[in-house]
């Protein structure tokens, strides 16, 4: 299984047992924090900079579905006009793997995970992905991108002292990669991006009621023997099931309710 499960989004992560594709990180613990990068110009340019290229190093080390997959095919047909969605340029790919979960990055990449994809419907695959549209669009990404720079083993580059952003070695871009997907967001980012979601699903004329089942399903997949192991790793997040009431009451009050 992979390393440690992303928690960067508002997917409940889960393993599906046994299967021979995994989600894979570098082995290497993350370093710690050196002599204090600074980075004092880092913002949406250098966050977008750093997120390609720890994508693409990703990209590289995980099976990525090919343009005739099934997986490839129905995400296109789902999401290919929201390529460019709300001033953002949004590049998109299926990793092949057993965890379920999605994340974006501030250059505008999105991963979706097959498992994910096994569980949603079509209209929940979009709440989810609206929300993680709404952390990159809310600069949440950039901010979590600054983090894990700060946070990997890049201490004795040229930026520690410059502020500059380096282009990483390919070392570099694994424990990256790990920063990355060990990154949370506060409770207060989760609930913006809720938001955002919602608001995505609206302004398309989706099924906004979608992210609350979305939600009821995660809550869901963190019952039972995995339970208390997914409350540990969603503890930064607000409760599942109070985010599919809370989606139920905006519902309401936009009279979008099923049946109503």
């Amino acid at each position: 299984m992979m390393k440690k499960t992303i928690l960067t989004s508002l997917v409940l992560a889960a393993t599906l047992g046994t299967a021979s594709a995994q989600f894979k990180l570098n082995s290497k613990a993350i370093g710690a924090v050196g002599k204090g990068v600074k980075a004092a110009t880092f913002g949406d340019a250098e966050a977008a900079k750093l997120a390609k290229e720890a994508v693409d190093w990703m990209d590289e080390h995980n099976t990525v579905a090919g343009p005739k997959d099934p997986y490839t095919i129905r995400l296109n047909k789902i999401f290919d006009k929201h390529k460019n969605e709300d001033g953002l340029s949004l590049n998109y790919k299926v990793y092949k793997v057993v965890d379920i979960n999605a994340f974006a990055c501030a250059d505008g990449s999105v991963r979706v995970f097959s498992a994910l994809m096994d569980k949603m419907t079509d209209q929940e695959l979009l709440a989810i992905i609206g929300h993680e549209i709404g952390h990159v669009k809310n600069h949440d990404s950039r901010d979590a991108m600054r983090a894990a720079y700060k946070r990997a083993a890049i201490s004795d580059a040229a930026s520690s002292q410059s502020g500059a952003v380096n282009t990483l070695t390919q070392s570099q871009l694994g424990d990256m990669a790990n920063a990355i997907l060990e990154s949370s967001y506060s409770r207060k980012q989760e609930s913006e991006a809720d938001n955002f979601g919602y608001d995505f699903l609206k302004k398309h004329n989706y099924d906004v009621m979608a992210m609350a089942s979305a939600f009821k399903k995660l809550q869901a997949l963190g019952s039972g023997d995995k339970k208390s192991t997914m409350q540990k790793m969603m503890s930064s997040h607000p409760d599942s099931g109070a985010r599919a009431e809370e989606v139920e009451k905006k519902a309401k009050k936009d009279g979008l309710t099923k049946g109503e």
